[in-house]
């Protein structure tokens, strides 16, 4: 079987099996994002070189907390500190300087802020009002493949600047912007058509999805490339690790949890 074929069944099991979950109940999609954060971490471990059980014992706490309710009145405190690390992130990336983890800590807690925090925004995510909507996730991850769908394919036919070279030298500049306005143009059709938020709050979603998404990609490609590693992982075939394939979605998820949360 070609590689083509090796990546077009890897990349639909995985997306029967995320939307299976997320229809089912909310209980089997925060069940299998916990599973998904769990091989994320081990593989992320791997490219850091951490061995701790502290980021599986705090993801295991995540999901109680989202199964309970336990936790909403902590969210804005765990939320403001998503966002101050990832804006770190954001930084280092922009700045071209190194992220260091050279101890045992700064290990940890990059995990805590890079892998735990937006995972446990992501299971959140979907309960409005503590109301669970599937869609919302579904909307989202359909964003999320119209920006990478669309960036690659203008980013191949019309790319000349690049991105971030020393970081992903494939990502252009002009794939980035073809993959936001088809982004957005995807969100306000979502927007007309889902009766979930309105046309003007699906734009701006895509927005961030898009953005933010982008930026998740970059700051994972950083990482892998201080480690001189090609993949994540070979969970995929065809397409590497999971955190290759949940990057621009864990990454986002504190963004957009802020906006609908708080701002809509």
């Amino acid at each position: 079987m070609s590689n083509f074929f090796i990546r077009i069944f890897s990349a639909l099991v995985y997306a029967m099996l995320f939307i299976s979950a997320i229809l089912f109940s909310a209980e089997t999609y925060i069940g299998l994002l916990v599973i998904f954060a769990s091989v994320c971490i081990w593989e992320l471990s791997k490219i850091i070189k951490l061995k701790s059980v502290i980021p599986y014992i705090l993801i295991a706490l995540a999901a109680y907390i989202s199964v309970q309710k336990l936790g909403f009145k902590y969210n804005p405190f765990l939320l403001a500190i998503n966002l101050v690390g990832s804006f770190i992130l954001i930084y280092l990336l922009i700045s071209s300087k190194p992220i260091i983890i050279n101890t045992f800590s700064r290990k940890n807690f990059l995990q805590f802020i890079y892998l735990l925090l937006p995972f446990y925004f992501l299971m959140n995510l979907p309960f409005v009002n503590n109301t669970y909507h599937p869609n919302i996730i579904i909307y989202i991850m359909l964003i999320i493949w119209t920006n990478d769908s669309f960036a690659f394919l203008v980013g191949k036919s019309f790319g000349k600047r690049k991105l971030f070279e020393k970081v992903s030298p494939k990502k252009t500049v002009e794939g980035f912007i073809g993959g936001l306005l088809f982004s957005v143009i995807a969100g306000l059709i979502i927007g007309y058509y889902s009766g979930i938020l309105s046309i003007l709050d699906w734009g701006i979603i895509a927005i961030i999805v898009a953005i933010f998404g982008s930026l998740g990609d970059l700051v994972e490609s950083k990482l892998k490339r201080q480690a001189k590693v090609k993949d994540s992982g070979t969970i995929m075939p065809g397409h590497g690790g999971l955190l290759d394939r949940l990057d621009s979605l864990f990454f986002l998820a504190p963004f957009v949890y802020l906006y609908l949360h708080y701002i809509v």
